[in-house]
């Protein structure tokens, strides 16, 4: 499939079943008139999912697209001359969104990026457009902070349902939400987080609290309890899902997504949660925002074991506590995302392993950032190898 010089949008969904979701992902954006030139689909998955089959479905849909299974991506690194770098993305893993961000980066044209889940799929209002809307706002927006330094989410109905979203710290929980106003400038926004409706994204410990045995939960989140968009309150953390977001290309360099899974500690559930902890700080430092509310997406999460989850969750729930704590005071000097960045992989890699179980895991994660910068860097002095 030839290349469309006005694509400027690299949309990554890690997939292992669920793919046929870009079908009406495709289908809302062309709803709306928006332009679908503008997409390039990059299907990160698996040698042993129905990588043919993808393709075919791109192909029907007429968009621009390309599937990567870990053959594939081995031959991209190789293009690419990076092929010392493969470790940073983890196989079989969510968090082989990275590699739609290292895509990305050796593609200069993509000036924005849009991560999408699977398992879910768009609203009634123009996903794509909307996030882009998001991306350029500028105006008085609603803005939040607490006691604790920490953001729910979810604060809106909290009262109602109660719920804490995944990767948020139990330490920080009964906080005193304050909201106020706050005057954003175009430019400003840098990452546009859509919430979820139906099936809420929580940890496991929480979902057993609700009930649940399924890997899911019995409250559900509507629409009606998204009421207002807003940011978060430079200082003060927040929960960043990766199922549904959009963001500038120039914060890949601070949103790696932490190696998980794979790794002799067993962390695991945890990637996006801490790569939006240390691009929350990096946006603190750099003057940027967070923008969270709409499009809302439907996530219809597939019932497996809670008790699954839990097991990938909890080598790294201590961990989950104090990695923020971590990062808060690194780098207050970076004048980029990159030299950020690098303050807080030193911070990882000088924390005191011995202070917390698996503790070796923030030595693990501040070489692996490292790499990933080294990666881009490298990324950075070889010339782009044309899509097929």
């Amino acid at each position: 499939m030839s290349e469309r010089a006005t694509s400027d949008i690299c949309v990554v969904v890690p997939t292992i079943r669920e793919y046929e979701c870009v079908r009406a992902y495709v289908e809302n954006a062309r709803e709306h008139g928006f332009d679908t030139s503008r997409l390039r689909f990059v299907l990160v998955t698996e040698e042993f999912c129905e990588t043919g089959q993808m393709r075919e479905m791109l192909s029907e849909l007429g968009v621009e697209g390309e599937v990567f299974d870990g053959p594939r991506r081995e031959e991209w690194y190789a293009e690419q001359g990076v092929e010392g770098y493969e470790h940073v993305v983890p196989a079989a893993s969510h968090a082989e969104t990275s590699f739609g961000l290292l895509y990305m980066w050796a593609n200069p044209r993509f000036r924005y990026g849009v991560f999408i889940d699977d398992d879910t799929l768009p609203g009634e209002v123009d996903f794509f457009g909307r996030h882009l809307s998001n991306l350029a706002f500028e105006g008085t927006v609603e803005s939040v902070g607490s006691d604790e330094q920490w953001v729910n989410v979810l604060y809106q109905a909290a009262d109602e349902h109660g719920l804490y979203p995944r990767g948020y710290p139990y330490s920080a929980m009964d906080e005193r939400v304050e909201t106020g106003t706050t005057q954003i400038a175009r430019g400003d926004i840098v990452v546009s987080q859509g919430l979820w409706t139906n099936v809420p994204d929580l940890d496991a410990v929480r979902i057993l609290m609700d009930g649940d045995l399924q890997g899911q939960a019995q409250t559900r989140t509507e629409a009606d309890q998204f009421e207002r968009d807003f940011v978060v309150e430079p200082g003060n953390y927040l929960t960043v899902c990766s199922m549904n977001l959009a963001f500038r290309r120039e914060v890949i360099p601070a949103f790696y997504q932490l190696p998980m899974d794979d790794n002799e500690w067993s962390v695991g559930r945890f990637d996006d949660i801490w790569s939006g902890v240390f691009l929350k700080r990096a946006c603190d430092l750099l003057g940027r925002r967070i923008y969270t509310g709409g499009p809302l997406c439907e996530h219809n999460k597939a019932p497996r074991s809670t008790f699954d989850d839990l097991h990938n969750e909890v080598a790294g729930l201590e961990l989950n506590e104090h990695v923020w704590r971590l990062v808060d005071d690194a780098a207050a000097d970076a004048d980029s995302y990159e030299t950020t960045y690098r303050g807080m992989a030193d911070a990882l890699c000088s924390a005191d392993a011995d202070a917390y179980r698996n503790g070796d895991f923030f030595h693990h994660v501040g070489a692996y950032m490292h790499d990933w910068l080294d990666c881009l860097a490298e990324l950075e002095r070889t010339p782009a190898v044309a899509d097929d």
